[in-house]
């Protein structure tokens, strides 16, 4: 009995820490994407804003960008892609990474088609 208690505080625990650690990340995605990327793709990343629609910016939540894999994403926001600017010298890769979850997660919030 006591064993399955350790088993489920211990288990309780990692979830609770997963969780935390994916709040954090996404907080600090949004932030990085609200001073780095919001000027362009919009705060809720359609693209709805004189720069996206000029340069016709894909919208971040439709499922064409949705479908590229996390490490096309980091590579896209690294190196650039088309008109976009590279950011390899800008971010480090933590905050890339943080950057490529917030994207996720506004594909989750709404779906969008351009």
């Amino acid at each position: 009995m006591k064993f399955t208690i350790g088993l489920l505080v211990m288990t309780t625990a990692i979830f609770v820490s997963a969780a935390s650690a994916q709040g954090k990340e996404g907080a600090e995605g949004k932030t990085l994407f609200q001073s780095h990327c919001a000027m362009c793709h919009g705060p809720d990343g359609a693209g709805n804003t004189p720069v996206g629609k000029t340069m016709h910016i894909m919208d971040l939540r439709s499922p064409a960008v949705q479908k590229n894999t996390d490490a096309e994403l980091t590579s896209f926001i690294e190196n650039g892609k088309n008109k976009m600017p590279a950011f390899k010298t800008r971010l480090k890769p933590e905050q890339v990474k943080d950057l490529v979850a917030y994207v996720r997660e506004l594909g989750k919030t709404e779906t969008g088609t351009k």
